[in-house]
């Protein structure tokens, strides 16, 4: 039944935005060194007449949602801001009513013939992934959601229930979820702080000693620098995946260099997460890893909070990639691999036992498979794309409404930190990390809370 409060699509505006990176960043096997930001408007009005305009903001992580062997990462890069570019211009022309969860569940139906265009247009000798489009998609997603609050003055993550969606969450996921909605699943409020996850990527400096010419720009730039300055005490660790005695000597190395720093603070608890990539060739070398992490340095093993996407992304073409046993030991998640309700269920069946959200993905996505992690009882994260300003705080707004989210990943401002000016002024509470922590309290507006 139609509602007051359904919005229809009146105008939709894309623009991007270069922002280059501080120091570069190594992640499986690749190194990222700038970034263009994907930066979408919308306007809305309601049945009602209300109206409201909404933005969204994303990095265009080719290099993560698209590694590929046969296409130039320039390529991969310019063929995802023309899906972008013409995503927008589908929302620009949709003229349908609804939530913002059945607005972008529609807009999603055209991806894979944007995407058919998109190659044929750049002559591209493989067809652009799931992951690819739904980044490049991401930024309206979020501007719909957005704008669709800031019509009814109200935050986006209270507008989930009966009251405002017009179908259960069976129609977007199984039957399992009928007569459930998404209000089930988040918080009325955002938790007042949460801790930070700083990345330590494969090239970053542990100490002085790895550094041959300092940046020089006043800000930490060895990991007992960033400890000490923002009292950090959640490590993610990049690891090669490929390489067991680097990956090892790495997280030894840290757990020595933090446990140094930490102890100077005061500090007597900390923990780390562990991202392999998808480059572990099986669940073997997980094993492996683990064991020798337990022999060298069982204190690093204890503080070990997660593993996260340790081989191949394709699920269903690597079936023997199985985790059950590495997931007895510690919580191993999906990354690359999550892309629809279906990449979910099927990573359950591989033993994998939780689930890392971005909003990268879509916000409407993100929503929904938060719930159904929930639902089937499985860790949950929320994880970035190395995200500045608008972006960072959307991600962060997502973790800070999922109830069994503990913690922030929040890397931009090592890496990328003049694409949080202005926004930092605005919002000091969420770019200054005070204790290990950041102020969520304040993503509490209308539309995405900020």
């Amino acid at each position: 039944m139609a509602k007051a409060t359904d919005i229809q699509l009146r105008e939709a505006l894309a623009s991007t935005e270069y922002i280059a990176y501080r120091t570069p960043m190594k992640f499986g096997g690749r190194v990222v060194t700038d970034v263009v930001l994907m930066n979408v408007a919308c306007r809305v009005q309601t049945r009602d007449g209300r109206s409201g305009m909404g933005a969204g903001s994303m990095p265009v992580g080719n290099v993560w949602a698209w590694p590929s062997n046969s296409v130039p990462t320039e390529t991969t890069l310019a063929a995802m801001v023309e899906f972008g570019r013409r995503f927008v211009a589908e929302a620009d022309n949709h003229r349908g009513w609804g939530h913002p969860l059945e607005i972008t569940h529609e807009l999603s139906s055209v991806m894979p013939r944007i995407a058919a265009e998109v190659e044929a247009e750049f002559n591209l000798p493989e067809p652009m992934p799931k992951l690819a489009q739904l980044v490049a998609a991401s930024p309206v997603m979020a501007a719909i959601h957005d704008a669709y609050g800031k019509a009814l003055g109200q935050n986006s993550y209270n507008l989930l229930g009966p009251e405002f969606v017009n179908a259960d969450m069976s129609a977007y996921l199984n039957q399992e979820f009928a007569g459930q909605y998404l209000d089930r699943y988040t918080s009325r409020q955002p938790k007042p702080q949460m801790p930070l996850y700083h990345l330590v990527g494969a090239l970053d400096p542990l100490t002085d000693a790895d550094i041959s010419q300092r940046v020089g720009d006043g800000l930490p730039e060895t990991l007992p620098e960033w400890i000490v300055a923002d009292g950090l005490r959640y490590l993610k660790i990049k690891l090669n995946g490929d390489d067991l005695r680097w990956d090892v000597e790495r997280v030894v190395s840290i757990d020595r260099v933090a446990t140094e720093a930490q102890h100077a603070r005061g500090c007597t608890e900390w923990f780390y997460s562990a991202d392999f990539n998808e480059r572990c060739r099986d669940v073997e070398y997980v094993l492996e890893f683990l064991a020798r992490i337990e022999e060298q340095a069982p204190e690093a093993l204890r503080r070990l909070h997660y593993i996260e996407q340790p081989t191949h992304r394709d699920l269903r073409a690597n079936p023997q990639n199985r985790m059950h046993r590495a997931a007895q030991i510690k919580p191993v998640v999906i990354d690359e691999s999550l892309v629809d309700f279906e990449s979910l269920l099927l990573a359950r069946e591989l033993g994998y036992s939780g689930v890392a959200l971005k909003a990268c993905k879509g916000h409407s996505e993100a929503l929904l498979m938060g719930a159904a992690a929930q639902h089937y009882n499985m860790f949950l994260c929320v994880q970035d794309l190395t995200c500045p300003g608008a972006s960072f705080l959307h991600s962060a707004s997502l973790a800070a409404r999922i109830p069994t989210v503990s913690a922030i990943e929040g890397n931009a401002r090592q890496y990328c930190p003049a694409g949080n000016k202005g926004w930092a002024e605005r919002y000091p509470e969420m770019f200054t990390v005070r204790d290990g922590m950041i102020g969520t309290a304040v993503l509490d507006g209308p539309g995405l809370g900020f």
